[in-house]
């Protein structure tokens, strides 16, 4: 009798009526405090390891079955048992509720805005102690990150909605000149190309904007303009920044490109005598065209008033269907969509130095520069939708 089995329930219907073994009863366990609950018993597990199953019912209770034999190792408690399971199921429960009532912290969530807030804090104290730094062309790198793309940014991306190609032709770094046409009635199509370097280039360079006398005697606009890294268009100041190893941002056309009537919108204006590329072959630079659509239409300039533009020493007094008419409600742009692509780059650095006198060269490099915009403003012209989708 000391291998003696206990047959499983499902195998009755395969024995005999003698090999039968006792037929089961219910068992009654108690818990203090607790009235006497029936539990009946549905099935007898397996053993640990897998060989013949086990009655679990607790001896010496009512209906439990005979003592063990001699030799037979020990049985666990049934009871014992399911309370370790409830303990473990109990545990398990209390840790995903830990884990529900303290999430990780999230983007944006309340840990994004006390960085934010500190951030900001320390940015203010900086300001009111002085502890910032500008280079000699009167360049504030923090003010422009923190302050001025932020109040860009929501214009490049909600307003104006501008989409960008070719990001991967501006180099990674090293100086290079970016040359692109110029429209609109008011410089927005340089600072939207100013974003849309700083925010889709895998560096996020900085563009550095070579800008006209004009806006460096205007009050406001004269310190502003500095602090976001432009300076003005000249060959000794774009030389020294493509040297340092800058992105340089030039739009030849100037004035005449930004005062031309909306009748002329998308046909390029002469790109001077081809300062620009004197400049890159002297350090080097690649030139990369830079083709914008969408900011003609921003102020259709139906007119001019030459008068009224002498008088106030501007190059010319815009007329469109709402300034002045509407007031300072005329200066609102139209929220047209916008186009911005970078084309190949084209390389100066195989050059002699010589090169940068040689005004038959510095011709066919302007006619070539001016030619791969122009074809790339018809392109996506064609392929334009709509002005304001």
């Amino acid at each position: 009798m000391a291998d003696a089995k206990v047959i499983p329930f499902d195998d009755d219907r395969s024995r005999g009526a003698g090999q039968r073994p006792p037929r089961r009863r219910t068992t009654v366990s108690r818990r203090k405090g607790d009235g006497a609950k029936v539990r009946e018993v549905t099935a007898v597990p397996a053993g640990r390891d897998g060989g013949a199953p086990v009655d679990e019912t607790e001896p010496g209770t009512a209906g439990g079955a005979s003592p063990e034999p001699s030799g037979r190792r020990p049985r666990r408690d049934g009871r014992a048992r399911v309370e370790a399971a409830r303990a473990e199921s109990d545990r398990a429960v209390e840790q995903e509720a830990v884990a529900r009532r303290v999430p990780e912290p999230r983007d944006g969530g309340g840990g994004g805005w006390d960085r934010r807030i500190a951030g900001g804090l320390a940015f203010l104290r900086r300001r009111l102690t002085g502890d910032y730094e500008v280079d000699e062309f009167g360049y504030d790198a923090e003010l422009t990150d923190q302050v001025l793309m932020s109040l860009l940014r929501p214009i490049y991306d909600k307003y104006f909605r501008v989409e960008v190609k070719g990001i991967e032709n501006v180099p990674s770094d090293g100086g290079a000149l970016i040359v692109a046409n110029h429209s609109g009635t008011l410089p927005w199509d340089g600072l939207m190309m100013q974003v849309a370097v700083h925010d889709h280039h895998p560096q996020q360079r900085h563009l550095r904007l070579l800008a006209a006398d004009l806006v460096f005697m205007l009050p406001v606009v004269n310190e502003l303009a500095r602090k976001a890294g432009h300076t003005l268009a000249c060959a000794e100041d774009a030389g020294a920044l493509l040297e340092r190893g800058e992105l340089v941002g030039v739009m030849p056309e100037g004035f005449k490109g930004i005062g031309k009537p909306f009748g002329e919108r998308y046909k390029l204006q002469r790109f001077g005598r081809g300062g620009f590329v004197s400049t890159a072959l002297r350090t080097g630079s690649p030139i990369v065209p830079c083709s914008i659509v969408g900011a003609e239409e921003i102020y259709p300039m139906v007119g001019n008033a030459k008068t009224l533009a002498r008088v106030l020493g501007i190059p010319y007094f815009p007329l469109t269907p709402t300034f002045p008419w509407l007031g300072p409600l005329g200066i609102v742009p139209l929220p047209t969509k916008w186009t911005i692509q970078f084309g190949e780059p084209i390389p100066t650095d195989g050059y002699p130095p010589e090169a940068a006198e040689d005004p038959m060269l510095m011709f066919n490099l302007t006619d070539q520069v001016r030619e791969q915009i122009q074809h790339t403003l018809y392109k996506l012209l064609v392929q334009r939708r709509s002005v304001f989708f």
